[in-house]
């Protein structure tokens, strides 16, 4: 399947490049794509240095490097089994006979970490395990193998009063590692301070250029070393990498998932090779972090920009590429300050020269870009695991209704964990469909997740019994008697759970505070509505084509959604259609449209007050939400931040 077009697509890095999309296509058209939003980049100006003509050989060829990335997925915190983690794909990297390995961003210690930076104890042992790393390689027998990592590092106190000293503090550093020591260091220049990064509140800037010169004494290579955001700002240190006349600027990241982020990516990687003159290899991180999650999707370019091997996204991978760089220049006066875009600059040669590869030569290829929907699939299938795996639980339980959230929430879970470690339980009323009940008993047969059944009118009839209800408390009430039995269950057993509300219905608070909220972790909660149809129509076709039985039925796809709290109840009783709703709330929410912009856009004025109100009143329930995997520019949570507490209205 190509990419789809009915998806609107965003992106970002370490940075957030445009605006996130609604979502979709059948049984819903997608809604218009919302305004886009460029973070401002950095005012530096961009170096006109001018370099020399590559050097090259008599014979017009240059020498080879064979470079390794190790994209791999690290845990916060557990830093001495990253650092088991890094030498084991250290001994991969020398087994293909790399030349030089880099990790990504803060592999030592997990990324990001958050306020654990303010814990002396925690930067302590980040800088020990990274000497202790340093010499297990060297007892491992790969002493020789020069290793860029990133870790936490810190040269002063963490910046924590008005009165702190702004020029010393926690880093966010590399190192590179050779022969039992740290052979050079580097601290990350640029500091993102918007969406969901908040360095700036942490770390403290790097103000120097560290470029380290590697391979053989007759014809070495120098290679500038760099960080995740300094590749997004022009005129900094890849323009810095110019001046300094290097072959190769390795960029090491903690570059955050989101939809369609791999196009941006490469474009962006080009103009750095081209604004440095030199060849560029990107490194990221793999895996779930709470809502954040890694997608890799690690590469190298040319000093044109070519594009020469791509990694494939979320898997764990070696990407090894043997690339042609130009000899180092002999001496001569260091560059100008004015040059270096106000950065100084720091040389290091390694002492021992690198070991000429063997066999022939090695190229990393290009990874095929996945279509938009295989591409979202995977990532919430590989945020969901990492969640489940990295708090310590081993199974996961979630309500099944029939309906099409929790039917694609499950599917997702067998995907992602395996059906015998997926609990799905019906928990029909008195106003439960016959056709949602079957719905939820065939998707358990045909998924083979453990299926069970609580009845909970009984218990809804003995609350009844003992307090005077009515009407929406009535339809509340049913939904807290589910969200209890679900964490019952969690306690008894020990199982995570999972709450199956999409963003859409998080967005105007069409959800249950304490019933069908409760949940440890929401692997749809950034997946509008209209996306979550079309993931179901993707999921069962795939399966088609693989010549296996699709896993959630088509009556769960085609029926009308309901919450089913009361008889003939539809949720177009209370919302509009979903594919208005969704076009406006990702014009509010993703594109920070006001009331004006939406009804210029072509939205009724009254649709759009109503939806309006609704977000604006629904913070509160937003603020006690479950986690959920960040796939779009602007997830709840830690990408928009309101106050409850808010009378503004823009409506």
């Amino acid at each position: 399947m190509s990419r789809s077009s009915s998806v609107r697509r965003t992106n970002s890095c370490c940075r957030s490049m445009s605006s996130s999309p609604a979502g979709c296509a059948s049984p819903a058209p997608s809604p218009p794509p919302a305004r886009r939003h460029h973070p401002p980049v950095s005012s530096s100006p961009v170096t006109a240095t001018l370099r020399a003509p590559i050097r090259v050989r008599d014979d017009g060829t240059m020498p080879q490097l064979r470079l390794a990335l190790a994209q791999l997925n690290p845990t916060v915190g557990d830093i001495t089994g990253n650092a088991a983690l890094i030498r084991q794909w250290c001994r991969r990297a020398a087994d293909a006979d790399a030349q030089l390995v880099a990790f990504p961003e803060l592999a030592l210690t997990g990324y990001p970490v958050e306020d654990l930076v303010f814990r002396e104890a925690f930067v302590a042992a980040s800088r020990a395990q990274l000497s202790q790393l340093a010499a297990d390689l060297a007892a491992d027998g790969l002493g020789g193998l020069p290793v860029i990592v990133g870790y936490l590092d810190a040269d002063g106190p963490a910046r924590l009063g008005a009165e702190a000293v702004r020029t010393a503090g926690p880093r966010n550093a590399l190192a590179l590692l050779h022969e039992g020591a740290v052979a050079a260091r580097y601290f990350k220049h640029h500091l993102p301070n918007y969406g969901v990064f908040d360095e700036d509140r942490y770390f403290v800037p790097g103000d120097t250029l560290t470029v380290v010169r590697v391979g053989p004494p007759a014809e070495p290579v120098d290679v500038a070393l760099t960080i995740c955001e300094d590749i997004w700002q022009a005129g900094g240190p890849f323009a810095a990498a110019r001046a300094a006349g290097v072959g190769l600027v390795v960029n090491i990241n903690g570059s955050p998932y989101e939809l369609d982020k791999d196009d941006v990516r490469a474009p962006l990687v080009a103009r750095r090779a081209r604004e440095a003159g030199a060849a560029v290899a990107y490194v990221n991180l793999v895996g779930g972090q709470d809502e954040l999650l890694f997608d890799g999707d690690s590469m190298i370019v040319d000093a044109t920009g070519q594009l020469l091997a791509r990694a494939p996204q979320f898997e764990s991978h070696l990407l090894v590429h043997d690339l042609p760089l130009p000899p180092a220049a002999g001496g001569g006066d260091a560059p100008a300050p004015a040059a270096l875009a106000g950065l100084r600059l720091a040389r290091t040669e390694l002492p021992i020269p690198l070991p000429a590869p063997t066999g022939p030569p090695r190229e990393g290829g290009v990874a095929p870009r996945l279509a938009t929907e295989a591409e979202v699939w995977r990532a919430l299938a590989l945020g969901l695991a990492d969640y489940t795996r990295k708090n310590g639980f081993t199974s996961v339980v979630l309500g099944l209704s029939g309906g099409i959230d929790s039917s694609v929430a499950a599917a997702l879970a067998v995907d992602a964990l395996g059906p015998e470690r997926v609990v799905g339980v019906s928990l029909p009323s008195q106003h439960s469909s016959s056709h949602s009940r079957d719905d939820a008993a065939e998707l358990a047969k045909r998924t083979g997740l453990d299926y069970r059944i609580e009845p909970i009118q009984p218990m809804v009839d003995a609350f009844l019994a003992n307090l005077s209800l009515s009407g929406v408390a009535v339809e509340n009430l049913q939904a807290r008697v589910r969200g209890v039995i679900l964490m019952s269950l969690s306690n008894q057993e020990g199982h995570l759970v999972l709450t199956t509300g999409n963003k859409s219905e998080l967005a105007v608070g069409y959800t249950t505070l304490y019933g069908d909220s409760v949940g440890g972790f929401n692997p749809l909660k950034d997946v509008p509505k209209t996306l979550v149809w079309q993931l179901a129509r993707w999921r069962n076709q795939a399966a088609v084509d693989a010549d296996e039985l699709p896993p959630i039925p088509e009556s769960s796809i085609t029926k009308p959604p309901s919450a089913e709290l009361r008889p003939g109840q539809r949720d177009t009783d209370s919302l509009p259609p979903y594919e208005q709703l969704d076009a406006i709330l990702a014009g509010y929410i993703d594109g920070d449209l006001g009331r004006d912009g939406l009804v210029a856009a072509g939205h009724d004025p009254a649709v759009v007050d109503r939806i309006l109100r609704l977000v604006d009143q629904a913070e509160y329930k937003r603020r006690q939400a479950a986690p959920g995997t960040k796939i779009s520019i602007k997830a709840f949570g830690r990408d928009r931040r309101l106050p409850v507490t808010n009378r503004f209205r823009d409506a």
